[in-house]
Formats: structure tokens, C-alpha cells, sequence
């Protein structure tokens, strides 16, 4: 996660296998799993900052 948070500083690491990613100025938000074994990222939620405040990310 240390190389994903130096590439993407503004990305909020949420664990050890999600991130959170703010997009269009903050409009949106991506929520992915990153699993780096497998080098794959699983996008688990793209949605407004608003659908994302209803979201508990631990469970997404």
C-alpha cells in the first residue's frame, strides 16, 4: 500500500487491501481491492460522494 499511497497521494488507504480513490474534484469515489499476489484491482464501488457516505467500505 506505501507505493499506491506515493503514486496516488490523495487516495485514503483503508486497509490492507482497500482504497479509496476521489474523482472529478471530489464528485465521485472508487472503492477498490487491491490484490497485489495476483497483481488484479476489483472495483468494488464507483459512485457520488453522497452514495458513498451511505457505504460502510470495510464491507464493500
Amino acid at each position: 500500500m506505501a507505493d499506491v499511497r506515493a503514486r496516488y497521494p490523495h487516495a485514503s488507504v483503508i486497509d490492507r487491501e482497500r482504497v479509496v480513490f476521489d474523482i472529478g474534484g471530489n464528485k465521485y469515489r472508487l472503492v477498490a481491492k487491491v490484490w497485489f499476489a495476483g497483481q488484479t484491482v476489483f472495483v468494488k464501488f464507483v459512485g457520488t460522494h453522497q452514495q458513498y457516505d451511505r457505504l460502510d467500505v470495510r464491507q464493500t
